[in-house]
């Protein structure tokens, strides 16, 4: 996890130059539960161990609570219960990916970071049509590496209006 720091960190530089060709096609890469998961790295402003979690009365389950990170609390979303996936005791492996959304930091645990990757946007495919669930919303696409998938994370679409309302996220 430190040599992915160092890589967010080196890439500062291009996002201070403003510079959206910069990230254009760069996903950080995740593992919830067996699959990887990428979420663009412009959302991603840093990765963190996972922190003490307060939790919060009344929130939806899969808000974990807020962590306080350098006097900033942020509210903490876990994939795996967004995702209504089993439910998994956290290590020394997982991970909170801290994104910003409608200008307000959001943390997301996962199970593991993994790498940031190039998939240009001609190996992205739409996501399957199967059924009509609400998971298929999280999905921006299909990133096909090799003879890997990637599934692509829409950042925009992981929490409902309500949600980001019920979190104190609406309007920021």
């Amino acid at each position: 996890m430190a040599d992915l720091k160092k890589n967010l960190n080196e890439d500062d530089e291009l996002w201070d130059e403003e510079d959206d060709d910069a990230m254009k096609d760069r996903y950080l890469t995740f593992r919830v539960g067996d699959e990887v998961y990428g979420i663009e790295i412009a959302y991603v402003t840093e990765i963190v161990g996972m922190q003490k979690i307060t939790e919060v009365p009344d929130m939806p389950n899969f808000v974990r609570g807020v962590i306080n990170l350098r006097g900033q609390v942020i509210p903490v979303i876990d994939v795996r219960a967004r995702f209504h996936m089993e439910d998994r005791t956290y290590d020394d492996r997982t991970c909170v990916v801290v994104i910003q959304l409608n200008e307000t930091s959001i943390g997301l645990v996962v199970d593991t970071v993994n790498e940031v990757m190039d998939i240009p946007a001609g190996q992205v495919s739409p996501p399957p049509k199967l059924g009509q669930g609400e998971g298929n919303r999280y999905i921006k696409g299909m990133g096909k590496v090799g003879d890997e998938v990637k599934i692509l994370l829409d950042a925009g679409k992981l929490l409902f209006d309500n949600e980001l309302e019920s979190i104190g996220m609406a309007n920021a």
